[in-house]
């Protein structure tokens, strides 16, 4: 039966038509993130849903200025075809956009029937998968920072909007005076991706929005949408939001962090233990030495670009030590206080230029390793942290977390071989890409002293 005449496709579109919808973007992520999509007549989804929508699978390797790097099965296979297929239960109206709704997309290997190697997507559901083997089902709650920035009519480019220092979590017009957050709320609301709610951050221009917890493919799903969403927004307002890592020398970074529990076969939070150590289970205090363990691989994936490494360093509250604490914001994983059903882990090391599918994957997976192990974390930190004698370092630069999830073999089983491969040529292409470019900073050095 094809598409056409499938009665699911069939009430999609009527429904959307009776919307006075008549056009359908069918979005995914490419390796570091960003949404790839295609347009598509409401009259022509039928076959959008038989045949799948062609792009060209470099589009996995392509660079955000354009080049596309040469990763294997790209260029050297002569640019063959990845085939995206609708996933109409994904479907939603976009509140900005009238006569759109937008849905995710099924990205398959018309080779070989199986999902693409490099769909992050599909390598976050690989990881379930396992997870679920164990009896555990994961359950996240994202967190997400970000910069609003608006065009500098004085020197050219963006600077940052709404300036004014000593505004720390504070929400209205003293820190957001044209109302950006209050709009973006609304609108979020009406895409149904569960947002909660949100404030001015910690340095000017900069907000974060709170997503609700849910099964983890939903959260990476609504946290994916999420990041498409604001930067569309902000687009209609003439303005630029960006979630990189740390755009400003004068600011602190924008994190992406992960709030992550389990339930177990019975339903009931797997991380909850009155009767354990600090009251968590065995399982999450095995999942926290997973995590340990494991964390400099990780950082490949939670501080994917060059930028990333410069949220790093003392007095950041960005952690770039591998310890873990009871309530304490300056160690890489927190427990929160909660327990019973708020039982929990708070991941802090993710930067939000993390690519939210890769970022929970190989959380997800750090943590299974960990629990399979039967591993116990070392004694929580106790005070503020940022002691190099108390906790080892992280990778403090790409190449070397890159260095350190290839030689993760444990770790990069789990994700698979093909994409693991394929992340790592693809980010040492973009090391060596900036080892050969020259930077503002330099130029300021040496060129008039040299």
């Amino acid at each position: 039966m094809s598409a056409s005449t499938t009665p699911d496709v069939r009430q999609h579109m009527e429904r959307l038509a009776a919307e006075g919808i008549d056009v359908v973007r069918v979005t995914y992520p490419d390796l570091i993130g960003t949404e790839r999509a295609r347009d598509v007549l409401l009259d022509h989804l039928p076959a959008a849903c038989d045949h799948g929508l062609a792009f060209c699978r470099a589009v996995y390797h392509t660079s955000p200025q354009g080049d596309v790097v040469p990763v294997a099965g790209g260029l050297d296979a002569g640019l063959p075809d990845i085939a995206v297929r609708p996933d109409l239960g994904t479907l939603v109206a976009l509140p900005w956009e009238p006569g759109v709704a937008a849905c995710l997309g099924e990205v398959i290997d018309p080779a070989t029937g199986a999902p693409a190697p490099e769909s992050p997507r599909d390598l976050l559901r690989a990881v379930l998968a396992r997870c679920q083997e164990q009896g555990l089902r994961p359950v996240v709650g994202p967190e997400l920072e970000y910069f609003l920035c608006e065009p500098d009519a004085e020197g050219g480019g963006w600077r940052r909007y709404a300036r004014d220092a000593g505004v720390v979590y504070t929400a209205g017009l003293r820190a957001d005076p044209d109302n950006h957050l209050l709009r973006t709320l609304r609108l979020l609301r009406e895409l149904n991706i569960g947002a909660l709610s949100g404030n001015h951050e910690f340095d000017g221009g900069q907000f974060e929005i709170n997503l609700t917890h849910s099964e983890a493919l939903s959260a990476a799903d609504r946290a994916f949408r999420f990041k498409a969403a604001v930067k569309e927004l902000a687009r209609k307002e003439g303005r630029l939001a960006t979630f990189m890592a740390k755009p400003f020398n004068d600011a602190g970074g924008s994190g992406f962090h992960l709030h992550l529990s389990c339930e177990g076969e019975d339903g009931r939070n797997a991380f909850d233990d009155p009767a354990g150590t600090y009251g968590l289970s065995a399982t999450a205090r095995h999942a926290i030495a997973g995590i340990l363990a494991h964390a400099p691989a990780l950082a490949a994936l939670a501080n994917p670009t060059v930028n990333s490494y410069r949220r790093f360093g003392p007095d950041t509250l960005a952690p770039w030590l591998i310890d873990w604490g009871l309530d304490n914001r300056s160690a890489m994983v927190r427990i929160p206080p909660e327990r019973g059903s708020g039982a929990r882990l708070e991941l802090r090391l993710g930067d939000a230029s993390a690519n939210p599918y890769l970022l929970i994957a190989a959380t997800l997976a750090a943590a299974l390793l960990g629990i399979r192990a039967g591993a116990e974390p070392p004694a929580p930190l106790e005070g503020y942290g940022y002691d190099t004698a108390k906790a080892a370092l992280l990778p403090t630069n790409l190449s070397a977390a890159l260095d350190a999830l290839e030689a993760d073999s444990d770790l990069t089983e789990l994700l698979g071989k093909d994409f693991t491969a394929s992340y790592l040529s693809y980010k040492r292409n973009e090391v060596e890409r900036f080892g050969r470019h020259v930077t503002d900073w330099e130029f300021t050095e040496y060129a008039h002293h040299l």
